[in-house]
C-alpha cells in the first residue's frame, strides 16, 4: 500500500492552511497514496501561543474537522489529520489531537497528545503545557480493508511523544504495521535527535515509521526541522524531504514486516 507524509510550512492563518493542506492531500491521493498523514499543527502555528485557543474545536465537530472528514471522503483515502485544537475541561488550555477519517468521510478515532514539549536553552524557549492539556491514552487503530487498502494496524503518537518508547511499546500488544509521529520539531531539536529517534522507534518496534512534519521558516519566526520520512522495519529510510512544502511517498509491505520478525523474532524474545 502506498502511504505519503505532508510536509506544511504552516502560517497563522487557518484559511491559507486549509488550502494548502487540500493541495497536498490532493497531490498525493493523485500519486496513489491510500493513506495520507498531515502534520502537527497543520492547521495553524500563531504569532502567539494562545492563538491556538480561539481555532479550538469541540469533540466531532467544527470546520477544521469537516475539513478533513470532507478531503478524506474526496479522495477515498484513510486521512491522519495531524493535530488539531480541541475544547478541553481546563479553561486557557486545549487538547492537541490527531483526528483519523476513513475513506468514507467517517471518523475512525483519534488520539490527544500525552507528552507536553518544554525546551529552553536560553534562545528558544517553549512550554506547551502553558496551553495544552495532556491526553491520557495510548491509542492504536485497526482498520478495516477496504477494495483499495489492507487491514492495517496504526499506532498513534504526536511530535514530542517520539522520546518516550515506553508509549510505543504499549501501543504494541497486538503489534502495529505502522506507527505514526505527526510532528513540528524545532530546528534544533530536530538536528540533533529526529532521525535517530525515529529509527530507533521503527528498529526496536519492528515496523513501518510515517512521519510528516512541518519544514521551514514560519511567519511567526520559529524554524522547523522538516524532514518528513517514511522508515521501515529494519530502520531504513524510505523516502525523506529535508524542508520545503511536499510529500513524502513510500511503499508499506506488509510482507516486508513479517519477514524482519520472523528473521529477528525481537518482540517475542522481550521479558520486562
Amino acid at each position: 500500500m502506498k502511504t505519503a507524509a505532508v510536509q506544511m510550512i504552516s502560517r497563522p492563518e487557518w484559511p491559507a492552511n486549509r488550502e494548502a493542506a487540500a493541495r497536498l492531500v490532493a497531490q498525493a491521493a493523485d500519486a496513489g497514496a491510500r493513506l495520507v498523514a498531515l502534520p502537527e499543527y497543520f492547521c495553524l502555528l500563531g504569532r502567539r501561543d494562545t492563538d491556538k485557543l480561539a481555532l479550538a474545536e469541540a469533540p466531532g465537530q467544527g470546520p477544521i474537522q469537516d475539513f478533513l472528514a470532507e478531503t478524506a471522503l474526496r479522495h477515498g483515502v484513510w486521512l491522519v489529520g495531524g493535530t488539531l485544537p480541541v475544547h478541553a475541561d481546563v479553561p486557557g488550555r486545549v487538547l492537541n489531537r490527531c483526528a483519523v477519517y476513513g475513506p468514507d468521510g467517517h471518523a475512525a478515532g483519534h488520539y490527544d497528545k500525552v507528552h507536553l514539549f518544554a525546551f529552553d536553552n536560553g534562545r528558544e524557549s517553549y512550554d506547551e503545557g502553558r496551553t495544552l492539556c495532556a491526553g491520557g491514552q495510548p491509542v492504536a487503530l485497526d482498520l478495516p480493508a477496504t477494495a483499495q487498502t489492507p487491514a492495517l494496524r496504526i499506532g498513534l503518537s504526536v511530535c514530542y511523544d517520539l522520546r518516550f518508547p515506553e508509549l510505543y511499546r504499549a501501543l504494541m500488544a497486538p503489534p502495529c504495521d505502522l506507527l505514526l509521529v505527526p510532528a513540528a520539531f524545532t530546528h534544533t531539536t530536530g538536528q540533533a535527535h529526529w532521525e535517530v529517534l525515529l529509527r530507533a522507534r521503527a528498529i526496536e518496534n519492528q515496523c513501518y515509521v510515517l512521519a510528516p512534519a512541518q519544514g521551514g521558516l514560519h511567519e511567526n519566526g520559529r524554524r522547523t526541522w522538516g524532514h518528513s520520512v517514511l522508515i521501515d522495519p529494519w530502520g531504513q529510510v524510505v523516502s525523506v524531504l529535508p524542508e520545503g512544502e511536499g510529500v513524502v511517498m513510500g511503499e508499506l509491505e506488509l510482507g516486508r514486516i513479517a519477514q524482519v520478525r520472523q528473521q529477528l523474532p525481537a518482540l517475542a524474545h522481550r521479558r520486562l
